[in-house]
């Protein structure tokens, strides 16, 4: 937008920004969100979020389900190697 051109907003957009609480929301935000940023060679694999969640999950349930495997139900003393 040029600085010439007239301003179109409505009034209830016309928000000073200099008196604003800067990082008002900033702890809260960080508290409550984990963001990771995936490599291009891995994000090209997932077409959405959604996808790489799924795939996420699918492997915590499959080594949950292996670790079962090699200490047996219930049991959480290590075994030694064979």
């Amino acid at each position: 937008m040029n600085s010439n051109e007239p301003d179109n907003l409505r009034a209830e957009y016309d928000f000073d920004f200099s008196k604003a609480d800067r990082g008002k929301y900033y702890k809260q935000y960080v508290e409550h969100s984990n963001v990771v940023v995936l490599e291009s060679d891995v994000a090209a694999r997932f077409p959405n979020a959604a996808a790489v969640n799924a795939a996420l999950r699918a492997m915590l349930e499959f080594t949950q389900q292996a670790s079962t495997l090699t200490t047996g139900p219930g049991d959480t003393a290590e075994r030694s190697p064979r």
